[in-house]
């Protein structure tokens, strides 16, 4: 269809179970008006010429497996229904055009590797161009307009979705939709690390390609072993939100990376690369000389990727039996690890600002122990996660935004649909 054409029919309600099965009944409305946005964006940007498709990529919230996806460790993932949608068009020729919305137009022509910036979108829209090349799959050219709720620096993957749109696009134009998601995850985080220049691990591009709930044991990388789970939140009354404390993650480069190169410290004393190619108690048997070696922290974050390999692995059990007790546990625990051993929940060097720990202390002054609280994704600043019940999603929310500002609370719904055309 025509751009056009698909704006007709999104205004007579011919997506609207689609929008709700994303996005919730309520907010049918939001989405089609989101929707026809991007369409009215594509046609002003490239006409209304070419048959168009219509793509939902979701973001994902870390659930537990804080910093472990690095040394080949286990995580559990959810997509969430903040997402970045896209009209697209297949083109003749080599050069990609996406506009995204706010920003100024990539262009960059695929046949020619020195067309992109490092460090910008171009670069993983080139990298995943050739990833799927590398692994023998088709390419084509295309014109894209896109637009993204998935919050930047909210611990949710902007660029993760954005990465995984690119191969799922060419998946549908190219490929006959025939590319698993497991294996479009792969490519993007090559686009990522290879084209963008930001070392990460597989975990934000899986969970934002799978959809709903799911367990990633990545001891082999090359081929994760990914575990959907049939899990329903809200059945069970609890919401997901997010809290943005603040603070500023563009000076946290070297605490990041002072994570993997200490856990790697401890590897490579026992002639490993990775942690998960050790165990706890060869740690525990040598720890005078590994802490001689790689210093107290080093232990500390060591420690805290094998208990929260162990403590993945007893949630997600929790969660195929619906024991929401021992899985907030687990949150719990995960939270609490982060702070004592990873410290990753502030930083030692500006010891005077500690939003996440206020907000994580302020969870259990609100909530108690019907509910679980973790600092999210990479820490030291911006976010916290947080499981409550539903009947208290209103009140929380206006609690926090009274202390962090109007709209640091977010709550979410976990989508069960992960990287999908709509139409």
């Amino acid at each position: 269809m025509r751009p056009t054409q698909l704006s007709e029919m999104i205004n007579n309600g011919g997506l609207d179970d689609k929008f709700a099965s994303l996005y919730g009944e309520n907010r049918i409305t939001p989405a089609r008006e989101r929707y026809l946005r991007a369409l009215k964006g594509f046609v002003d940007t490239f006409g209304d010429e070419d048959d168009a498709a219509i793509f939902s990529v979701p973001g994902r919230s870390e659930i537990s497996g804080n910093h472990t996806d690095h040394n080949h460790g286990k995580v559990i993932a959810a997509s969430v229904d903040l997402d970045i949608i896209a009209v697209a068009a297949p083109k003749d020729g080599s050069v990609v055009k996406v506009k995204s919305e706010g920003f100024k137009q990539d262009t960059v022509d695929v046949s020619r590797p020195d067309s992109f910036e490092r460090f910008r979108s171009s670069a993983l829209i080139a990298g995943v161009f050739d990833g799927f090349e590398k692994r023998g799959f088709k390419t084509c050219a295309f014109d894209a307009f896109t637009t993204s709720d998935v919050l930047k620096g909210s611990g949710l993957s902007s660029s993760a979705a954005f990465e995984n749109m690119i191969g799922t696009i060419l998946n549908h134009f190219a490929n006959g939709a025939s590319v698993d998601f497991v294996t479009i995850a792969q490519i993007s985080q090559y686009a990522e690390n290879k084209f963008f220049g930001k070392p990460s691990g597989l975990m934000d591009q899986v969970a934002c390609a799978a959809g709903g709930f799911v367990g990633i044991d990545f001891s082999d990388p090359a081929s994760p072993i990914v575990e959907r789970l049939d899990f329903d939140l809200g059945a069970h009354g609890y919401s997901l939100a997010i809290v943005n404390t603040g603070g500023n993650h563009a000076d946290l480069n070297d605490e990041y990376a002072a994570i993997t190169v200490e856990m790697r410290k401890v590897s490579e004393f026992f002639g490993k690369k990775f942690l998960r190619e050790i165990t706890k108690d060869e740690l525990l048997e040598k720890l005078p000389k590994v802490r001689k070696n790689a210093g107290d922290r080093a232990v500390l974050r060591a420690l805290h990727f094998f208990n929260e390999n162990e403590r993945v692995s007893l949630q997600l059990e929790a969660l195929k039996k619906g024991d929401l007790f021992t899985f907030f546990d687990g949150v719990r625990g995960s939270g609490a690890s982060s702070l004592q051993l990873l410290q990753n929940v502030f930083c030692c060097s500006d010891p005077a600002h500690q939003g996440l720990t206020l907000a994580l202390s302020l969870c259990a002054e609100l909530l108690g122990s019907e509910s679980a609280w973790r600092v999210h994704g990479g820490g030291f600043a911006g976010t916290i996660l947080v499981f409550i019940p539903t009947e208290k999603t209103d009140d929380f929310r206006k609690a926090m935004d009274g202390f962090f500002g109007a709209g640091a609370c977010r709550v979410l719904k976990v989508r069960t649909s992960g990287a999908i055309k709509l139409a």
